[in-house]
Order: C-alpha cells, then sequence, then structure tokens
C-alpha cells in the first residue's frame, strides 16, 4: 500500500503552529495513509512557542516534529516592522527546508511512501520557490478567517488609505471603515509592502485551507471562489486544540488554582477576560478594566499579563499583580474574581460556570469560543482582530461590543465602556447567546460524517493522493 508524507511549516508563533500542528493531526487521523512531518523555526523570543513544540513532539503519533538548524537573526537594518522580520527569518531558512525535503525524498527511493504536499502558513511564502524546485505540490494553511485571506489579497493601496474613509473589499458584505484595518495596513513601514509579496504568492499554490467554515462565513468564502486566479479554497473548520495548553502548559499549579475556583462558580456566571499569547495592557488600561470590572459587580477570571520588554518578545505574567490594580481592587473583588497570568482558555471556555469571554478576536480564540457556545465581547488589539471583531458584530451578528478600533498605545477604552460592555455580555443578548449556540451545532456537525468541512477534508486527501 502506498503511503504518503505530508510536510508543514509554520511562523514560530502560537497562533500559527497550534493550528497548522491540528490540522496535521485531523489529516493524519482521518487516514491512516498518511503520516505528518512539521518543521519547526526557532525563536529565541518566545519561550512558549518551544515549550509547546516540545512538549507535542512527545505526544503525537502519527507526526514527528524537526527543528531546522537555527539561523542568525536579520539585522536590525534590514527591517522595520516584526513581520518583515519574520518573513526575512523564515526566508533565511530556505536551504535548510530544501535540505529537510530532500532528505525526505531520498528515502522515498526505498519505501512505499510518496511526498504528497508541503503545507506553509501565511508568513511563508517565500518557501514556494524550494517546493516549486523539487516539484513537490505546494498548499497554503490559512489559520485566520476566509475574511482576512480576502482582505491580503486586495489591499488598498497605501496612497488611497489618505483620500478614502471606507474600502470595498470583496470578502466583506459591508464597507470597511480604515478605523478596523490592521496595523500593518496602516503603518508607514516595510509591512504592507510585505504583505502585499506575501498574499500575490498565494495565487501560486496547488490550493488554500482555511481554518473555517462554509456555514460561519459564507459571503467570504464564495466571493474566494468568485476570484478566477485563486486555486481552489478548502475550509476544514474549526480545527482546534480543545485541550488546549492545560496539555503542555508550564504551569500546572496555576491550572489547578484556576480550575478549583472555576469549580466553585455557579454555571454561566463568570466573565473570561483574556487577550492571547501575544495580548497584554499598559498600567493606565489596565486600572480602566479593574474599574469597569468592579463596578459591573459580576464574578470574572482576568488572565492579566505584563507587555514584553523587547520587539518580537512574547508578554509575560506579573510578578505582582498588585503593582498595576486599583489600591484594594483585590481585597474588594476577592468574593467574586480571580485575577491570574496565564490561562489554559479552551479548557477554561469549556468549563460549565464560563457564560461569557472578552476576547482580543484572535482567530483561534473566536473558534474555541463559538465551539463552546460562549458569547464574545470583541477587544481587538494586534494582527487582523479589528476586522475579526468586525466581522463578529457587523456581519455575523455574533458577538457583543466594548470596542472595534483599540489600538496599543492609542486612546484608553474607558471604565464606563469596559462596565457597559461587561453588563451587556452577562446580563442581556438572549437572542445573541441562541445564535451563538446555533453556531456551536454548526461547528460541531460540520466536522462530522458528510458535514461541510468533513467533506471538503475528503476532497483535499482525493487531490494528495491522485
Amino acid at each position: 500500500m502506498t503511503t504518503f508524507e505530508v510536510v508543514f511549516i509554520a511562523t514560530p508563533a502560537l497562533g500559527n503552529l497550534v493550528p497548522l500542528v491540528e490540522f496535521a493531526n485531523l489529516l493524519t487521523n482521518h487516514d491512516p495513509r498518511f503520516s505528518a512531518t512539521v518543521l519547526t523555526i526557532f525563536m529565541p523570543q518566545r519561550p512558549l512557542v518551544n515549550t509547546y513544540v516540545q512538549s507535542r513532539a512527545s505526544s503525537l503519533a502519527n507526526i514527528r516534529i524537526l527543528h531546522l538548524p537555527t539561523v542568525d537573526p536579520p539585522p536590525p537594518d534590514q527591517y522595520q516592522s516584526s513581520i518583515a522580520f519574520l518573513c526575512l527569518h523564515i526566508q533565511n531558512h530556505k536551504h535548510h527546508v530544501k535540505n529537510a525535503l530532500l532528505s525526505l525524498l531520498s528515502s522515498e527511493s526505498n519505501s512505499p511512501v510518496r511526498l504528497a504536499a508541503v503545507f506553509f502558513d501565511m508568513f511563508c511564502s517565500s518557501l514556494i520557490d524550494v517546493a516549486a524546485e523539487l516539484s513537490v505540490p505546494c498548499y497554503l494553511y490559512f489559520a485566520s478567517p476566509a475574511s482576512f485571506l480576502g482582505f491580503t489579497l486586495h489591499l488598498p493601496r497605501p496612497d488611497s488609505l489618505d483620500s478614502e474613509s471606507e474600502f470595498a473589499i470583496p470578502s466583506f458584505e459591508n464597507p470597511l471603515p480604515k478605523s478596523v484595518f490592521p496595523n500593518f495596513a496602516l503603518d508607514a513601514n516595510d509591512a504592507s509592502s510585505w504583505f502585499s509579496y506575501l498574499a500575490r504568492r498565494y495565487r501560486e499554490t496547488k490550493g488554500i485551507v482555511v481554518n473555517t467554515l462554509g456555514e460561519l462565513e459564507p459571503h467570504a468564502l464564495q466571493s474566494l471562489h468568485d476570484d478566477s486566479l485563486l486555486p481552489r479554497v478548502y475550509p476544514i473548520g474549526p480545527v482546534l486544540d480543545l485541550a488546549g495548553s492545560a496539555r503542555w502548559d508550564p504551569n500546572p499549579v496555576q491550572y489547578k488554582r484556576i480550575t478549583e475556583w472555576l469549580d466553585r462558580q455557579p454555571a454561566a456566571s463568570v466573565v473570561l477576560l483574556c487577550f492571547g499569547s501575544m495580548g497584554s495592557m499598559r498600567a493606565e488600561q489596565v486600572e480602566q478594566i479593574a474599574i469597569g470590572l468592579e463596578r459591573a459587580g459580576v464574578r470574572f477570571l482576568w488572565a492579566l499579563r505584563e507587555p514584553p520588554k523587547a520587539q518580537l518578545e512574547d508578554p509575560r505574567d506579573y510578578l505582582n499583580e498588585v503593582d498595576v490594580l486599583p489600591d484594594g481592587f483585590l481585597q474588594r473583588t476577592a468574593e467574586i474574581g480571580l485575577v491570574c497570568g496565564w490561562v489554559p482558555q479552551a479548557k477554561v471556555l469549556g468549563h460549565e460556570a464560563v457564560g461569557g469571554f472578552v476576547s482580543h478576536c484572535g482567530w483561534n480564540s473566536i473558534l474555541e469560543s463559538l465551539w463552546h457556545g460562549v458569547l464574545v465581547a470583541t477587544w481587538p488589539v494586534y494582527a487582523e482582530q479589528h476586522l475579526n471583531a468586525f466581522q463578529m458584530i457587523r456581519e455575523l451578528g455574533l458577538a457583543v461590543e466594548i470596542s472595534v478600533d483599540y489600538r496599543v498605545g492609542g486612546d484608553l477604552v474607558r471604565a464606563e465602556a469596559v462596565e457597559k460592555g461587561v453588563r451587556s455580555l452577562m446580563e442581556g443578548s438572549d437572542e445573541l447567546r441562541r445564535k451563538v449556540k446555533e453556531m456551536s451545532e454548526k461547528c460541531k456537525s460540520s466536522l462530522v460524517e458528510n458535514g461541510s468541512s468533513y467533506n471538503n477534508l475528503v476532497s483535499l486527501i482525493q487531490e494528495l493522493t491522485s
């Protein structure tokens, strides 16, 4: 029997790497003819990514994780933005990726295993050259929504940003206000030109796999289908790591503390505040959140993290949260709240005590909340999250708004808005909750036999094995 090897390469960030590994897991579990190799890129600034890689390397049956040799980071005079740094850093691994693929191809000649494809994520377009040189089919795995994929393919020209305030983007039904554009599309640096380059190259792939489902993003997916210059798009989501960081958590004592606290709370009574693996707030904003939470008087679990000390680094847990919270806040809210650092978000969202989620609107977080039927209040912070928040509120009607245009270093979201948003999330919104529960069922049914995402995965496998 012929068996098939598939290679995966991801950006060294949890939001990119985790869904790619979970997709590899989905593929190999669905069809035992497949085995997978994940090539990982090392970044010393991201210790949590390295913790994840080490843990998953020992726990996955049909997937092996290979660390590419370390390369020197790009010198500072070659980039202005973190996106440019990432793209250059990945590009500098071309030689090592080629050697890894050659090694797999050479082992093919002595075995019935065929190298079926290489999958890379949104920042790895430069590696298309390596796959093309070796005549290996190349696919894009897009861990963000189809709406954002459409945005990258139709990036407004920088010179139009000064003269217009709204833009028609085919993957969005409504005109898109400039205020919800990602920073890379607004900043006067090299980030926008790098994204234009990445997106142009997406069209060179044999197919695009998107972590979404037809029932969630029908308009965006139809707009991609209508683009005759784009390869076939396969919506196969939601692909989720539902065990989350509880499986590889570097702090099991913290996880135990959180779980025991949640076990003591009434059903659907707690709001989770969590801003992602790269999300943090400066001290002035922390104070406004604390005041708003205290006024709202609802039960809360708050994942509070310290801003990174340097560019490209991840946030860290505060050594002492008291230093940034209002005087006496922890004592006054001791009966109803728990402030902590990093939380195993997927597990927490699945706990029956959690009834609402103040989220940065990273796509993985949105999919996790929809899967568990937990209503979201939007507070985007970085990456494409402002677009995701706009889509969840204006296009899909599946979220409550606290903010759609917050920027780190910009205007504060005031305590009044926090209080109003949290109250609306936890005390009103019955119709929204019904819609979210309905979408939760659609997410689950899409993955079972004859579901939309299941059928798209079958079609992809047929193409990989043909």
